[in-house]
């Protein structure tokens, strides 16, 4: 395995843009009342982000077992922020923890995969009809900076930011949609397929397309149109035809390359 080591004053700065803090159980913060992409994330969380991320490009395959030494000392961490980045991964089904073997990266076979993003797509479908018709002021403006800082990430063609950002977008229309039961069973799905979606952001241009998808989901929910907003969030998130030969073209190219 090849590991990037890191620094002794902290983890965030280490593995790209540092994301909002977030939550241990799900990795995202939803509060309206806090500035998008300041405050860095805690240890655990960065390590997991930074594990997440070696899965999603292939660092860590499929079937790898995760041996939590080598993966301390190569980060320069104890294992305990470590050991709370892998029962994060695990509780999002990114990789499991097996008997008297540890952890070992998840496998997913391609319709499995295409059933769980059928599911995503009508959870955030109906996140969207709701937020359309529910979402406070407070909700839209923070809803509206989030937009822009994706804007941004989109501009400057970087992935993990964008990726981040994207998250919390999302996040807040689950959280707009004041279903707490809704908002609860999108944000475990999500957590599950946390690392195809940041894979489908290194398609091509996938990044500024997204962001087009987002521009006109924003708009739907500001104008209140629940329809629109319940359509685009739909055909945003599913995942068919072509996206989803991108998608296990992706896979396999990385299959390939850590045989």
């Amino acid at each position: 395995m090849v590991f990037t080591p890191i620094s002794s004053g902290g983890v965030a700065g280490d593995f790209g843009s540092p994301a909002p803090e977030t939550a241990p159980s799900d990795g995202i913060e939803t509060r309206p009342s806090e500035t998008v992409m300041t405050v860095k994330p805690k240890r655990s969380e960065a390590l997991r982000q930074a594990i997440e991320e070696r899965i999603a490009v292939g660092e860590y395959p499929p079937g790898m077992r995760l041996d939590e030494v080598e993966l301390a000392t190569a980060f320069g961490v104890s294992r305990t922020p470590l050991r709370e980045a892998l029962i994060q991964l695990a509780s999002s089904g990114v990789i499991e923890i097996r008997p008297r073997r540890g952890a070992v990266v998840s496998q997913i076979d391609p319709q499995r995969l295409c059933e769980m993003f059928e599911v995503m797509a009508e959870l955030e479908s109906m996140c969207g009809r709701l937020a359309a018709r529910r979402i406070t002021e407070d909700e839209l403006d923070e809803l509206r900076r989030t937009h822009e800082a994706s804007r941004a990430a989109a501009e400057a063609r970087d992935i993990d930011t964008y990726y981040e950002v994207n998250a919390r977008f999302h996040a807040l229309i689950y959280q707009a949609s004041h279903n707490t039961y809704l908002q609860e069973t999108a944000l475990q799905l999500h957590r599950r397929l946390r690392v195809y979606r940041r894979l489908q952001l290194r398609v091509r241009d996938r990044p500024h397309q997204s962001f087009s998808e987002h521009d006109a989901v924003f708009r739907a929910i500001e104008t209140g149109d629940a329809e629109a907003a319940s359509e685009r969030l739909r055909a945003h998130v599913t995942v068919q035809g072509e996206r989803f030969a991108d998608l296990m073209a992706s896979l396999h190219a990385l299959a390939r390359k850590t045989a």
